[in-house]
């Protein structure tokens, strides 16, 4: 039936969120604060992937509460294992981090690279109007970060530009 299975079905999912959730608020207290950041690609597959398995374990017969509670716990063990390898090899951070890329410097956009990165000259200008800004010509830099966000730099806060250092400017 569509609806409804049995209150067996039911009552077996209840209980497994009642085990379940807290024994993945324990391992994300134990793995910290980076575990579930939106930093990059590989973190939005991890944090998806703990989602997918949570649901895995509450709704599948075929799964169980102790094979459920050691793949979140195998994912967050890696998770935390790769952001320790990455804040220490620079190999690592290579490896599993992008770079961040400038698409527009001083007022005028850098064709190259948003199209190496796919992205259209509308969605850089929405991100400088969305900052408030009305012409581009007081933007010195948007860059395409790591997690896919826009960051725009106004001409006045430009400062020293050292924020700018790790920023792939290749054109």
């Amino acid at each position: 039936m569509v609806f409804f299975e049995s209150w067996n079905y039911v009552l077996r999912v209840l209980a497994a969120a009642v085990l379940v959730y807290p024994a993945l608020i324990v391992l994300l207290r134990l793995s910290g604060k980076r575990t579930l950041a939106k930093m990059n690609a590989f973190d939005l597959v991890v944090t998806v992937a703990l989602g997918s398995t949570l649901a895995s374990v509450l709704l599948s017969t075929d799964v169980t509460l102790a094979q459920g509670v050691a793949a979140l716990a195998g994912l967050v063990t890696l998770q935390f294992a790769i952001a320790w390898a990455v804040v220490r090899s620079r190999w690592a951070r290579r490896l599993v981090k992008s770079q961040p890329t400038l698409l527009l410097r001083d007022g005028e956009m850098l064709v190259e690279a948003m199209t190496r990165e796919r992205v259209a000259p509308e969605e850089v200008r929405q991100a400088v109007r969305a900052r408030g800004i009305g012409g581009l010509e007081k933007v010195t830099a948007v860059i395409l970060e790591t997690d896919g966000s826009f960051s725009v730099v106004p001409a006045s806060g430009m400062g020293s530009g050292t924020a700018l250092d790790d920023v792939a400017s290749r054109q």
